[in-house]
């Protein structure tokens, strides 16, 4: 897979995470936990982004 490929998957799995997200917030019986690890996966998902793009940019 190319890197821009990756960054492409990444980016769709992180606009996935964004609606869940989103989602979750909507609904006040959701847990502040599970909240807080969409957060984390979706700026874990954004830094691999960014560090994918920080290699293309070499």
């Amino acid at each position: 897979m190319t890197i821009e490929a990756h960054i492409e998957t990444l980016e769709k799995k992180h606009g996935v995470l964004e609606e869940q997200l989103h989602s979750a917030m909507l609904h006040p019986s959701t847990d502040d936990a599970e909240i807080g690890e969409l957060k984390r996966q979706k700026l874990r998902v954004k830094d691999q982004i960014e560090r994918l793009r920080g290699q293309t940019q070499h």
